[in-house]
């Protein structure tokens, strides 16, 4: 089972100096990639995420500059929250900079208020997704590309650079819809939050719906932190995930400072590596 770590991109712990250290540890310690989340904003009402937030493809380009090998991941970028023809040169490109280590886990979103103050339609969501997922990929692997869909319609564009790689797509959710798109779309799922009792029905419902797609990978993310639970706590979820057919887990630690991040990431290295 392979494990990244989320990058400290949010709330205090974040800053510059942060997610470069935690990119140049997590390559040093043998992380297989490190990781961002996305919220282009957050309502004042609303009480997650943190407010303070940097960029998940900001952060990710900032990560990769100073590290050479380590793998680059979101987990999950809202791609409805995007035009499709942004969202395919901005990864292309990220993924020719960094040298071909790019994996976009991709959502639809979960915060009706995110939508209205960023004046789009939350009920089209999931449409809009798969219109999105079908543009990527054309723009990704053709030059010039032309699509006409319900919600996006151009002809004869060209998105340039290209990929470095065939840039991976995963999926996140937790209900029919997603295990649908990732059956049609993804090479991979990302789960949330569930632990080994919990994660098995879900996998089995999703491979399912998948079928016999060889290379799928299940990954989940989680809130590994031994500086919040005890080493063998993790030790035991770990082998109990692997069990269950979990192939990938990204770890969030829960620290509020940079330095206890890092510190994280050590003793977690050194439980699950």
């Amino acid at each position: 089972m392979r494990v990244g770590i989320h990058l400290p991109q949010y709330g205090r712990a974040a800053s510059a100096s942060a997610i470069r250290d935690a990119a140049v540890a997590a390559e040093e310690l043998g992380f297989a990639d490190v990781w961002a989340s996305d919220h282009i904003v957050r309502p004042a009402a609303q009480d997650y995420p943190s407010a303070y937030l940097f960029d998940p493809l900001l952060t990710l380009t900032w990560a990769a500059a100073a590290t050479t090998t380590v793998g680059l991941g979101t987990s999950v970028l809202v791609a409805p929250q995007y035009h499709p023809l942004w969202l395919a040169n901005v990864t292309s490109s990220l993924d020719a900079l960094s040298g071909g280590r790019l994996l976009l886990a991709i959502g639809v979103g979960w915060s009706e208020a995110e939508f209205v103050a960023l004046d789009q339609d939350f009920h089209n969501r999931g449409k809009r997704t798969d219109e999105i997922l079908e543009i990527l990929r054309l723009c990704w692997e053709g030059d010039p590309v032309t699509y006409h869909g319900t919600y996006y319609d151009f002809d004869d564009i060209k998105v340039q650079p290209k990929p470095a790689h065939a840039i991976e797509v995963w999926i996140g959710g937790s209900g029919p819809a997603a295990f649908r798109r990732a059956a049609r779309f993804g090479s991979g799922f990302q789960l949330i939050g569930l632990t080994p009792d919990t994660i098995v029905e879900p996998i089995e419902r999703l491979r399912a719906e998948v079928g016999p797609k060889g290379d799928f990978t299940i990954g989940l993310r989680t809130g590994w932190d031994p500086q919040g639970m005890g080493p063998d706590e993790i030790a035991r979820e770990c082998e109990g995930f692997a069990a269950a057919g979990v192939q990938h887990v990204v770890a969030a630690p829960w620290r509020s400072d940079a330095d206890a991040w890092l510190k994280s990431m050590e003793l977690l290295a050194a439980i699950v590596l």
